[in-house]
């Protein structure tokens, strides 16, 4: 199944779309904002995606153990309100990020949290909306973004096989007829050992979606990995620059690795080919050098080919060695020169019984 997102088709078959995700990484500041998107077109990204909700539609801004973020990873000790209001979108700078996302030549869209962030994308033509695993068990959420007709893409993050077959249904049943899967790794960053990406073929075929990948792992290996497991989509944070901080710097590609990413991407589809045997065209070439009989003294007519003055050797100009049994024994019809590739009229037959 091949889905329109914008200019671009996307599935099986298809050139891997490769998203940026700018999330909270423009720190603040809409000029770094626009930048960034900007940077992801000269890296080669195909979209960007955005993130839209405030605080307010959420979580709540409380002190309860609950509310705040365990551990000590780079969010631990700090308010879920604290935490979204720093990385927030502002809704005021949608318009001119999607208005500058066009410029650049990129697909814009963005992840919506709440039925009236599906408003302010709605009136921004966006041409199509990401579900994130967090919300993926939010019933009235699918259907709100179902309900706009757009393809949309569902981040399965934590969800169990159940959970992502019963969010696939409520989408299609809501009216969501393109739906690409994502596999999602919810840690961030995420190690490599619980990335899972032989996931991928299997929610293909349970799902009968096209598929992707949604990650949070360091680098640009699991991209490449996911590609040649059948990944269409590719989406990964990004940033201007680590070392300027915010709130999901700590696992977004930079500049120059995302650049690197999509052309690993690219060259992988390429290597990938189609199921081939035999030599190709880039190894024509190279056929010289694969072995072959050759007479290695000097043979007089009538003399018989022996083990002694025929040699499996380099190139591949004679008889194919699999002959090597059939050939000795038998004698030449003519005197033949030492370095002479081997063949078939410089052999007498046995008799009219014997198959060449």
């Amino acid at each position: 199944m091949t889905i329109r997102l914008g200019r671009r088709s996307v599935g099986p078959g298809e050139p891997c779309l490769v998203v940026a995700e700018l999330s909270g990484n423009h720190n603040g500041d809409l000029g770094r904002a626009v930048a960034t998107i900007e940077a992801a077109a000269e890296a080669g990204a195909d979209a960007i995606k955005l993130q839209t909700y405030t605080p307010e539609t959420i979580t709540l801004q409380s002190d309860r153990p609950e509310f705040v973020v365990p551990g000590n990873g780079p969010w631990g000790g700090r308010r879920l309100w604290d935490l979204y209001r720093e990385g927030h979108t502002p809704w005021a700078w949608h318009q001119r990020l999607f208005e500058a996302a066009r410029r650049y030549g990129l697909e814009v869209f963005s992840t919506p949290f709440d039925p009236s962030a599906v408003v302010l994308l709605e009136s921004l033509a966006a041409p199509a909306y990401k579900v994130a695993s967090f919300e993926l068990i939010d019933d009235p959420l699918l259907r709100r973004v179902a309900a706009t007709g757009k393809p949309i893409i569902l981040s399965t993050g934590m969800a169990n096989l159940e959970e992502i077959g019963h969010a696939v249904q409520t989408l299609r049943v809501a009216g969501a007829t393109e739906v690409i899967v994502l596999r999602c790794t919810s840690s961030y960053p995420a190690p490599d050992a619980a990335m899972h990406l032989r996931t991928l073929p299997v929610l293909a075929a349970m799902t009968g979606c096209p598929v992707g990948l949604s990650d949070h792992s360091l680098g640009v290996v699991a991209p490449v990995v996911a590609v040649t497991l059948g990944a269409c989509l590719i989406e990964k944070h990004f940033t201007l620059d680590r070392s300027a901080g915010g709130v999901d710097s700590h696992f977004s590609l930079e500049p120059a690795e995302l650049k690197a990413l999509v052309d690993a991407v690219k060259r992988a589809e390429t290597m990938l080919g189609t199921p081939t045997f035999g030599p190709g065209l880039a190894e024509e070439g190279s056929i010289v050098f694969r072995r072959s009989l050759y007479v290695v003294e000097n043979v007089a007519i009538g003399e018989a080919f022996t083990d002694r003055n025929v040699r499996s050797i380099r190139p591949g100009l004679g008889l194919s060695p699999r002959y090597t049994d059939v050939v000795l024994g038998r004698r030449a019809v003519r005197a033949v020169a030492r370095g002479t590739p081997l063949d078939w009229d410089l052999i007498a037959p046995r008799g009219d019984a014997e198959a060449r």
